[in-house]
């Protein structure tokens, strides 16, 4: 395979996880905050600031949000490279690019995504039409799991493509929490309650669809610690942190050749920031979180700038 057609491949797979998280983070902020059991959690600009500084890192400040042109920005603007809309032109010009190693069937849906979003009337998105798209778009984007998971061969092109899926939901999960803990900083909990007990913890679950999930595994409302060490380091969570990477480490096997990894290979580092990650206990990650996010962050980008190197240069 050639390193261009693989590095399409990885970020073919980087791109539909990509959508589909901050199409969730746009339904759920918008729709939570609706019933939020405190008035600045209420708020649009508070909900809006959230939005934007998930989708594009947009430091918080002072500027009047105008709430249509912020969601249009975030979903529909071919304009804003951090659109839902620009990334699923780059995953479908990445399988373009990849047409003869993926199937037919992941081919067509990747297709249909494409023209669902670049077809969705703007105007009816504006005035009522944000939980129709972010839902359809969660859903096209668990149509294509299916199909990478059903009509591919579970071999290097399958490997590479999880291997951009699973990075990149790691990214994402970081990211959704780095987002909700700066809101419950700033909203604190309702009623008096400390930011522990914030509602921004609910908020962060449904974000990441790990809600009912959680509630099952803890039976009681979620709090801070309860929620981070579910999304960060519980192994049977499928959104977790720490499942995504142990994904990782998975894929990567079938990639590298080394029956002992080199201490300069992808997998090598992979390995390590596995086994950094995997004995970690909630408490020390709690007293400095800020810091942990940064961490983690860097480690992730480094994974895929040394999977860029050694398998995808060209």
């Amino acid at each position: 395979m050639l390193a261009r057609v693989a590095n399409n491949l990885f970020w073919m797979g980087r791109y539909i996880e990509r959508s589909e998280h901050i199409a969730r983070y746009l339904n759920v902020n918008y729709f939570a905050s609706l019933d939020a059991p405190n008035e600045l959690s209420q708020s649009r600009q508070f909900v809006l600031k959230s939005m934007l500084f998930m989708a594009d890192d947009h430091s918080t400040n002072d500027e009047q949000l105008e709430e249509q042109e912020v969601l249009f920005d975030i979903a529909l603007n071919p304009d804003k490279q951090y659109s839902i809309i620009n990334y699923v032109k780059l995953a479908r010009e990445n399988a373009n690019s990849a047409r003869d190693l993926i199937s037919t069937e992941l081919y067509e849906s990747i297709n249909k995504f494409y023209h669902f979003v670049l077809n969705y009337p703007i105007d009816n998105f504006k005035k009522r039409g944000l939980y129709d798209f972010t839902v359809q778009v969660a859903e096209h984007v668990s149509i294509l799991r299916g199909k990478i998971r059903g009509t591919l061969l579970h071999d290097e092109v399958y490997a590479i493509i999880m291997l951009g899926v699973n990075i990149e939901r790691a990214t994402q999960v970081i990211r959704i929490i780095n987002s909700k803990y700066k809101d419950a900083v700033i909203a604190q909990g309702s009623y008096g309650d400390t930011i522990r007990n914030s509602y921004e913890w609910t908020t962060l679950l449904k974000c990441t669809e790990s809600y009912d999930m959680m509630r099952r595994f803890y039976r009681q409302t979620p709090t801070s610690i309860t929620t981070l060490e579910f999304l960060i380091l519980n192994t049977d969570c499928p959104r977790s942190v720490m499942n995504s990477l142990n994904q990782v480490c998975k894929h990567i096997l079938v990639l590298s050749t080394e029956k002992h990894p080199s201490k300069n290979s992808a997998a090598f580092l992979i390995g390590r920031v596995r086994a950094k990650y995997q004995f970690k206990v909630i408490e020390e990650i709690e007293v400095d979180l800020e810091l942990f996010i940064q961490n983690i962050l860097d480690d992730l980008n480094e994974i895929g700038m040394k999977l860029q190197r050694e398998y995808f240069h060209y």
